[in-house]
């Protein structure tokens, strides 16, 4: 049976003609997901629980026609193909900074039936994580490993895993991130109550964090995994 033509809002308004491109579900979080970097189809489906396969082809075939996502072969010995955001695709990143930003106070404790994938939280850490300046840091939680890649012109990335190579390294847990995200906690502070452990990079205010402390309400302790 042919696809169906993807339906439009018909709206002369910038806002219509961009959920008509990224509004349908799945969109966005397959963006999110190549944010990351390059994926296999099987990767995608991997990170992405609850598509289904003929959804997920659907949402690449449009995203592909919309310029927003290419198609490429790997080299061998590989062999395989990869899809990868476009420079257009890219540009939604501040979208789902924002997204992520308006939707942290109601993320709350993991539901039951919640999947969970570390390079999840790295949206909403980039603005924590700029705070260190240029340079990359590798971020480990007991759910996994991403990475943060921080221009000299302030630009922000993420990947997934470990980096080839990293300036800095952030240990710290998930409850940490969402106190992060939230603005309840800054990275100064998560580092001086003993909720993170960077390695490898000054944090400005990391003293003043200390100090603010000091005769303050204490700050929960780091969760159960987070050792110094």
């Amino acid at each position: 049976m042919p696809r169906q033509s993807r339906r439009s809002y018909d709206q002369h308004c910038a806002a219509a003609r961009a959920l008509d491109l990224v509004g349908d579900r799945w969109t966005l979080l397959v963006v999110r997901e190549l944010l990351a970097g390059p994926r296999r189809y099987t990767d995608l489906h991997a990170d992405l629980p609850g598509v289904s396969t003929d959804m997920l082809a659907g949402r690449l075939k449009d995203m592909e026609g919309a310029g927003l996502v290419t198609r490429r072969r790997l080299p061998p010995p590989a062999s395989a193909s990869v899809y990868e955001l476009t420079p257009r695709g890219r540009d939604l990143l501040p979208v789902l900074r924002a997204l992520a930003a308006w939707g942290a106070p109601d993320l709350g404790e993991p539901r039951p039936t919640d999947a969970v994938r570390a390079h999840w939280y790295a949206i909403p850490l980039l603005g924590a994580l700029a705070e260190l300046g240029a340079g990359t840091v590798q971020v480990t939680l007991d759910e996994g490993e991403f990475h943060v890649r921080v221009g000299t012109d302030g630009d922000v990335a993420y990947g997934d895993g470990l980096a080839q190579a990293s300036d800095a390294r952030l240990r710290t847990d998930a409850a940490t991130c969402r106190a992060l995200a939230g603005g309840e906690l800054t990275l100064a502070e998560a580092v001086a109550a003993g909720r993170a452990e960077l390695e490898g990079a000054e944090l400005e205010g990391a003293e003043l964090g200390r100090a603010e402390l000091e005769g303050a309400a204490p700050v929960p302790a780091a969760a159960p995994g987070l050792t110094s």
